[in-house]
C-alpha cells in the first residue's frame, strides 16, 4: 500500500528522503535464517572489520537506533556525572534533543558562540576554567558537529586545533558525525583524515540523513577515555536485538564508498541551488555552503508563498532567515524547478 506520491521531494530535511536501494537491499539480503541476537551477528562482525579499516585498528563500534541516542550514549561514556561539554549555541545536542543529554545524562552544557557555525579554540577557552571547584561542573569534553548544524565543514586542521586545545587541558573531543559523509565529499577526504588522524576521541556515525532507516552508531576513537559503553548502550534503551539490520545498513554505506558518494550527489544539489540564486535580488545568504544545506535570507511573504509548492523551514524568522535542505534524491530538475518557485514568488 503506497499513501503518499513518491516523486515527491522538498527541501525541508534530507530526513524526508526515503532509504537508500542498497540500503533496502542490504537489509533483505541480511533477512534469511537466524543469527544471534544483541550483535553476536557476523553482520555486526564485519561492521567492527570495516570501521577499524575505516578509521584505525583501535576503533570500535557500538550500532545505535538514532543520532540523539549515540551522542547520549557516546558522551555519557566520555564524562563522569560531574562533567561538563562545551559546544557551540547551535550544536544540536543544544537546540535540538530536547535536552536528552543533559536530562539522560546528567551532564552539563556550556554553550558559546561559533564562528558560522563551528568551534574554535578562542571559543572553547572561554568556558575551559574552574578545574577543581567544587561548585563548577567540571569541563571535560568538547563536542563539534561535522558538517555542521550551518552547512560549514571542518577542516582536518581546524578538528586538530580543536583537539589539541582540549587535549591539554585534559577534555575529551567528541563529534557528532550526523552528517558525516558530506563532510567527507565536501573535503575529498576519507574518513579517518578528520577524525582519528585530527584528534577525535569519540566519534556519532550518522547514516539515517544519508539513505539509511534508523542506522547510527557511536565509534570509539580512544578507548582508553571511554568507560563502560557496552553497558551504557542498553541502559540508554540504544541496543537492537536484531542488530544485523542495523549492522548491514552502516556496512552498506562504508563498504565501497557509498555513503560518500551518495552525499557527494546531495552536496551538489546544494551548490547548484545556490549558485542558480547568487544573482537573484532579494535573496541573500547567510553562511557559506559546503555541504548539502543552504541558509537564505529573503522577505517572509515570498518564504510563504514559495512554500505552498516547496516544504522548507524557517531557521529564523526574525531574521528572516530560512534553511534549504538538499538529500541523496535531489536532482537537478527538483533544483531548477524549486530555483523557477523561488524567482517567481521574489518577481
Amino acid at each position: 500500500m503506497i499513501l503518499h506520491d513518491p516523486e515527491s521531494r522538498t527541501f525541508a530535511s534530507d530526513n524526508y528522503a526515503g532509504a537508500l536501494p542498497e540500503v533496502l537491499a542490504a537489509i533483505a539480503d541480511a533477512n534469511g535464517g537466524h543469527q544471534i541476537a544483541y550483535g553476536e551477528d557476523v553482520y555486526t562482525a564485519r561492521l567492527g572489520e570495516v570501521v577499524t579499516a575505516a578509521f584505525g585498528e583501535q576503533a570500535e563500534v557500538f550500532p545505535v537506533f538514532n543520532g540523539t541516542g549515540a551522542n547520549v550514549v557516546g558522551l555519557t561514556a566520555l564524562l563522569p556525572r560531574w562533567g561538563a561539554v562545551i559546544a557551540t549555541g547551535s550544536a544540536h545536542i543544544h537546540t535540538d534533543e530536547a535536552g536528552a543529554p543533559e536530562r539522560v545524562s546528567g551532564l552539563k552544557l556550556l554553550v558559546v558562540p561559533g564562528v558560522d557555525g563551528k568551534l574554535t579554540p578562542a571559543a572553547i577557552e572561554t568556558e575551559a576554567w574552574g578545574w577543581g571547584d567544587e561548585h563548577r561542573a567540571q569541563p571535560l569534553a568538547v563536542s563539534i558537529t561535522q558538517s555542521s548544524e550551518l552547512g560549514t565543514v571542518y577542516t582536518p586542521e581546524e578538528v586538530r586545533a580543536v583537539a589539541d586545545f582540549a587535549h591539554e587541558r585534559g577534555m575529551a573531543v567528541h563529534m557528532d558525525g550526523a552528517r558525516i559523509f558530506n563532510a567527507a565529499a565536501s573535503l575529498g577526504l576519507p574518513l579517518r583524515a578528520f577524525t582519528t588522524d585530527a584528534g577525535v576521541d569519540l566519534l556519532s556515525l550518522g547514516g539515517t540523513k544519508n539513505g539509511a532507516l534508523g542506522a547510527e552508531a557511536v565509534v570509539v576513537l580512544d578507548p582508553a577515555r571511554v568507560d563502560g559503553l557496552i553497558y551504557l548502550r542498553k541502559l540508554s534503551m540504544q541496543l537492537a536485538s536484531k542488530m544485523r539490520f542495523t549492522s548491514a545498513q552502516l556496512l552498506t554505506l562504508l563498504e565501497g564508498d557509498l555513503g560518500i558518494r551518495t552525499a557527494a550527489r546531495a552536496n551538489a544539489m546544494a551548490a547548484r541551488l545556490r549558485g542558480a540564486l547568487e544573482d537573484v535580488p532579494g535573496v541573500e545568504f547567510s553562511h557559506p555552503t559546503q555541504a548539502n544545506a543552504i541558509f537564505a535570507e529573503l522577505d517572509l511573504d515570498a518564504a510563504d508563498r514559495i512554500r505552498q509548492r516547496f516544504r522548507f523551514y524557517d531557521w529564523d524568522r526574525a531574521k528572516r532567515q530560512v534553511r534549504w535542505m538538499c538529500a541523496w534524491d535531489t536532482t537537478e530538475g527538483d533544483v531548477d524547478a524549486f530555483v523557477a518557485t523561488v524567482r517567481e514568488a521574489l518577481a
